[in-house]
């Protein structure tokens, strides 16, 4: 990721892709399975459907219970603000008005397989990251660009489990489970 000074305010974004070599319908039954989502992310230590929901659709929330190094653990609740099967999954975390962090998987069908790719965008409502740079707001570009380097890396790590387990001898029983 090449620096690019951004800040909070500015809604900055990374997106990463990856080709999957499996129709989008089982690559969508991954991404959209919010409780396999932690066994493939290194951040994300569990998501549990709240209000009665068993799998996606639009205005469905969820907890997520997360933990880093630097920020120690959090719970959020999250809002799918996007949903149409076998296309593309998002959510807005807390306040789907003034979210805290966009997330979103688009999967295109590409070469016999599908196309996958997975955005985040910080902000514009309040985070974890806006209380570091509250405490040294002379490096608040500094900080935006290493929490954007790490969900680079965190991404290209979740959507290569993901292709692994879309390819892979279990991709029939992890798109079951969705």
């Amino acid at each position: 990721m090449e620096w690019t000074g951004a800040r909070y305010a500015d809604g900055p974004t990374v997106e990463v892709d990856t080709w999957i070599g499996a129709p989008p319908e089982r690559v969508w039954g991954l991404v959209s399975d919010i409780e396999l989502m932690p066994e493939l992310s290194g951040e994300l230590q569990a998501a549990q459907w709240l209000d009665g929901a068993a799998g996606p659709a639009l205005g469905a929330r969820f907890t997520g219970s997360s933990a880093h190094e630097a920020l120690g653990e959090w719970r959020t609740t999250s809002h799918v603000v996007e949903c149409v099967p076998p296309r593309a999954f998002a959510w807005a975390v807390e306040d789907p008005e003034h979210p805290s962090a966009t997330w979103r998987f688009t999967l295109t069908p590409e070469d016999g397989g599908t196309r996958l790719r997975q955005w985040v965008r910080l902000g514009p409502g309040r985070s974890g990251l806006s209380q570091a740079i509250e405490r040294m707001p002379e490096k608040e570009q500094k900080i935006v660009h290493v929490r954007l380097r790490e969900f680079e890396r965190n991404i290209t790590a979740t959507l290569g489990a993901l292709k692994e387990r879309a390819e892979g001898a279990g991709a029939a029983s992890g798109a079951a489970g969705a």
